[in-house]
């Protein structure tokens, strides 16, 4: 098993290969668009660790007061994103990442690490069954099945905030909460934008781009939210297929 991993720094940040979207050789928007956003996090303690070569391996996790998300959880980590594609799945790499992790937040004198789940697992969320086989357990819930996870070294518990668990919104239009940190999100944007366009459908964009608005959102949040006739949706980066779902109801 290849054990080499490296860990993205303000040196390397501009020449690594940044893991997620790997199948094109033309500059993709959305990665430039996430080395930018990782300029400023990795000041803050922010932790992207990825297997030394071109592949989609990777674990990403930041203080939880730092991190672009509706949670409380002094001195804890908040996990991102833990990701091993297909290709490099059954050589141990994710329990390798998820090892590491643990053993940073030990190191740094952390009070645990926590993630975002669900009832139902989300296609754009962390495996949460792999997450519990470390111990990871469901600390907080919404109303409409979201999890908060944590591993708690201390017995402390990290908590959604109160703003996270109102999941609704006055605006009545396809309204969407986004960030920079997945590069993923700039190319389903594009998609989105080009059908409402195309089908006159209003859309409301709303770009997270402060840590104090990540914080006070209205909703459960890893780096896209959606919300329609006021209600909210779903964490997933979403397609036409679902806005034409949504709009029936």
């Amino acid at each position: 098993m290849k054990t080499e991993f490296i860990n993205l720094t303000p040196e390397n940040l501009a020449s690594e290969h940044l893991s997620c979207i790997i199948r094109t050789k033309i500059a993709h928007p959305g990665i430039e668009a996430k080395r930018l956003w990782l300029a400023d996090r990795l000041k803050e303690g922010h932790v992207f660790r990825k297997l030394n070569e071109k592949a989609t391996v990777f674990i990403e996790y930041a203080p939880c007061e730092t991190a672009w998300v509706p949670i409380i959880g002094d001195n804890y980590y908040y996990l991102y994103c833990l990701w091993v594609d297909s290709a490099h799945k059954g050589k141990g790499y994710a329990t390798s990442l998820m090892e590491y992790c643990i053993a940073d937040a030990k190191e740094q004198g952390k009070s645990g690490i926590c993630m975002l789940g669900a009832k139902k697992q989300k296609g754009w969320l962390s495996d949460q069954s792999f997450a519990k086989k470390f111990g990871f357990e469901v600390v907080d819930t919404t109303e409409n099945g979201y999890e908060l996870l944590a591993l708690s070294f201390d017995g402390t518990m990290p908590k959604f905030a109160s703003n996270a668990k109102r999941m609704e919104i006055e605006n009545k239009e396809l309204t969407i909460y986004f960030d920079r940190q997945c590069p993923f999100i700039d190319q389903y944007i594009q998609r989105i934008k080009n059908y409402c366009e195309s089908n006159e459908v209003p859309v409301n964009w709303i770009h997270v781009d402060t840590l104090e608005k990540a914080k006070a959102l209205p909703c459960v949040f890893n780096n896209w939210a959606v919300f329609y006739n006021g209600e909210f949706k779903t964490v997933n980066l979403i397609d036409a297929a679902y806005i034409k779902r949504i709009l029936k109801k």
